[in-house]
């Protein structure tokens, strides 16, 4: 599949200087869009991935199809005081900052594989940020699986060696 095509480069946004890569073409193409799910779950099947968590927010959309796929079920990690009941907590340096994320402590089974999905994977804050999130309730991070990954940001060197996954290189 030529997901490359169904990119949209948006220039200046959020903020001058930065190109935004738009994935809603994409999203838009339905036989892409499942053709990305596919691809994103491949890699893991044979993974015993028991539980897919995808971060907020591009990661809901892809993360329950990805479940789907490995025929296990999904958790959302969100931004601080977005979760309605009791969640465990981790607050992480940005360039200019910090930021929380957040999942239910019910969640996760101690010990169970997990999977996180997001779209893009960018300097990997956020990503090494859900997978602490992840091992402080006691799941074992198994993977990442991404859409996007920006290759000049060196973001996978924040994941260590765990596998990943993604369908475009940048």
């Amino acid at each position: 599949m030529d997901y490359v095509s169904l990119i949209r480069d948006i220039p200046n946004f959020p903020k001058e200087g930065i190109i935004f890569k738009d994935i809603t073409p994409l999203l838009a193409n339905g036989p892409a869009l499942a053709a990305a799910v596919d691809d994103m779950a491949a890699p893991f099947k044979d993974k015993n991935i028991d539980l897919v968590v995808g971060i907020e927010s591009r990661g809901f959309i892809f993360g329950p199809g990805v479940a789907r796929e490995l025929g296990c079920g999904f958790a959302p990690v969100r931004k601080a005081g977005k979760l309605p009941y009791h969640t465990e907590s981790l607050t992480y340096d940005l360039e200019y900052g910090t930021d929380t994320l957040e999942i239910h402590v019910d969640a996760v089974v101690a010990d169970h594989r997990i999977l996180i999905v997001d779209d893009l994977l960018a300097t990997g804050g956020t990503a090494a940020a859900a997978g602490e999130l992840i091992a402080k309730i006691g799941g074992i991070v198994s993977g990442f699986s991404f859409v996007i990954e920006l290759d000049f940001l060196e973001g996978r060197e924040k994941l260590g060696s765990i596998p990943i996954s993604t369908l475009i290189h940048y």
